[in-house]
């Protein structure tokens, strides 16, 4: 019997090496026009909303609210800027500011095409300390101008003084647009007794268990857009039993809805989550509409259960 030289055997390895690689290639170029074609049709379907000085701003984004590891916010944004998500909300609470530019500077996105949020935390309010804490913001951020500066919480003995810092930032062009977080209307009345520019935002908890319409009926009489933080109650009312007979109706799940029920009452909604398969699912809540009716119900869910404190309660 013949035996096969060497040659000859070595030519079938180097042919199924060269098939491997050319399915590679494929591959690589058929997630690529995947991946452009998810992000334009996300990115295409995703509203804006108007603020009361003019900037656009998009209506679904990413909360990076202080996940265990900063790594993971990394791959969070990357994954949401993926799948066509086009705003970020962090603060210089969560540590994690240098973590959003790199995810940004990492994805190719031009820095005119994300709406990034931060803000001034508590210890840091006062006018000069404003100042000196939205500087170091800016630097951890590696940008020149922030879309959105808020006030974190209302500090009764700095609220003029650090609105006052806000405005001079708006004015020189360092912020588009500035507001407030966790605010209630007697909050926003004292603010505007001194204040020459009415907030753009206001930021709150906003779910079905801690809705307020009146205070939401309050932003809107003031121009002001009112978002919302921690839309999926952190999964603590993912197993209601009326929330998942309606998620059951719509053929979605409890935390799709929820998204949904708050985007549908024009709020600027920023769930978050570290999770692939979640982020892709939280963007996933454009093809379906809530029911007068069914948004009437969820309506009716508030049982006071919420995340964060009340805000009530800083007087």
């Amino acid at each position: 019997m013949r035996l096969l030289s060497k040659h000859t055997m070595e030519c079938p390895i180097k042919f199924a090496y060269l098939i491997v690689g050319f399915l590679k290639h494929l591959t690589r170029i058929f997630h690529y026009y995947i991946l452009r074609y998810m992000k334009t049709t996300y990115r295409m379907s995703i509203p804006y909303t108007t603020l009361n000085n003019g900037v656009e701003m998009p209506l679904l984004g990413l909360g990076v609210y202080a996940p265990k590891q900063n790594d993971e916010v990394q791959s969070a944004i990357e994954c949401a800027l993926e799948v066509g998500c086009r705003l970020i909300d962090t603060a210089a609470a969560y540590g994690n500011e240098r973590e959003v530019a790199d995810a940004i500077r990492s994805s190719g996105i031009p820095r005119s095409d994300i709406f990034i949020t931060t803000k001034v935390w508590n210890e840091d309010q006062g006018y000069n300390r404003t100042l000196r804490a939205f500087n170091r913001s800016l630097d951890r951020l590696g940008i020149d101008v922030v879309d959105l500066y808020l006030i974190h919480w209302p500090v009764k003995e700095h609220r003029h003084e650090t609105w006052r810092a806000l405005e001079k930032i708006y004015s020189e062009g360092r912020a588009r647009a500035i507001g407030v977080s966790n605010h209630y209307p007697n909050h926003i009345d004292e603010l505007l007794t001194q204040a020459h520019i009415t907030p753009a935002i206001n930021q709150m908890e906003f779910s079905p268990y801690c809705y307020l319409p009146e205070v939401i009926d309050y932003c809107r009489q003031k121009t002001i857009q009112p978002e919302g933080y921690a839309p999926l109650v952190r999964g603590q009312k993912a197993d209601d039993p009326k929330l998942v007979t309606l998620a059951e109706k719509y053929g979605k799940s409890t935390y799709q809805l929820l998204i949904r029920w708050s985007l549908q009452h024009g709020v600027v909604t920023i769930p978050k989550s570290v999770k692939r398969e979640r982020i892709q699912e939280n963007f996933n809540v454009l093809d379906f509409a809530i029911s007068d009716e069914d948004m009437a119900l969820m309506d009716t869910f508030y049982d006071n259960t919420r995340i964060a404190d009340d805000p009530r309660d800083m007087l």
